[in-house]
């Protein structure tokens, strides 16, 4: 006699305490995102971390590694490391920082601007599996409230 399959947890729990905790439901939303965009990033060599600091040096915003290490809120040694992988491949430089010329700013190069394009097409496009149950306007609107929180300091 064939057994019906268990609920899956995200099924039962979804109603649970936790699972009505804001910073639960950002940090796995988080999670599911993160999964897909690592996902559609890996064929090009990158993970979001590392497009995150291409995509930022791409934009022509000249960042240093601390700033970057503030916006991203990342330890300034993983900074280092991604930039330092990014530049053994070609993608940035590391550049006078006309601000500060104890700095050094992150410019992408040619290539890094062609493959950010290209990893660009990729998020897009793995976005639409995480927030499939979102309409464009809903897409917006947790967009909006999302930058409320993560740039409310």
């Amino acid at each position: 006699m064939p057994r019906t399959p268990a609920p899956s947890p995200d099924a039962a729990w979804a109603g649970s305490d936790l699972g009505n905790d804001l910073s639960f439901l950002l940090a796995r939303a988080n999670a599911v995102a993160l999964a897909a965009g690592n996902a559609a990033l890996r064929g090009l060599g990158l993970k979001a971390r590392s497009y995150s600091v291409l995509s930022i040096a791409a934009e022509g915003l000249r960042p240093t590694q601390r700033e970057l290490a503030e916006y991203l809120r990342l330890d300034p040694s993983q900074i280092v490391a991604l930039v330092d992988d990014l530049e053994g491949r070609g993608l940035v430089e590391r550049r006078a920082d006309a601000r500060d010329r104890r700095s050094k700013a992150v410019v992408a190069t040619a290539e890094g601007k062609r493959l950010c394009a290209a990893a660009r097409a990729e998020v897009l496009a793995a976005e639409e599996r995480p927030y499939a149950g979102l309409d464009a306007e809903e897409r917006a609107r947790l967009a909006e409230l999302l930058k409320r929180v993560a740039f409310a300091d």
